[in-house]
């Protein structure tokens, strides 16, 4: 079993930068892909990030390329997203989720284990 708590979110001005952060506790964590994901009110949750196991492979929403970056440390059972160049529209619970098996996250429905999320607010 995996617990993930998130951390980090907050109120910013737009342009502005946060720094996300996922707290995992269990042995399995450092062999699980793990991804952000996001709900705006009144939204579907959506894919934002995914990391591979190892680091070396990530993945982003295009509304977020170029902005946000995703990275791990499973050293210390750490995930992150730096998110830069925040947008309004970036406004949204904010959820770490991870997935057995190898590969990316791209889907909601295809993680098996959630945080309960942080709010990120970007005002204009």
């Amino acid at each position: 079993q995996v617990q993930l708590v998130e951390s980090g979110g907050g109120l910013v001005q737009a342009g502005g930068s946060l720094r996300l952060s996922c707290a995992a506790s269990g042995r399995t964590f450092s062999s699980l892909p793990m991804g952000w994901f996001r709900q705006a009110p009144g939204k579907e949750r959506e894919f934002v990030a995914g990391i591979s196991w190892s680091g070396g492979s990530t993945n982003y929403a295009g509304s977020v390329k170029g902005r946000f970056t995703i990275s791990r440390d499973n050293a210390k059972n750490t995930g992150n997203l730096q998110m830069n160049s925040l947008k309004p529209e970036d406004t949204a619970v904010y959820y770490c989720a991870a997935k057995r098996g190898l590969g990316l996250p791209t889907d909601p429905g295809g993680m098996d284990y959630w945080g309960k999320g942080t709010l990120v607010t970007v005002s204009s």
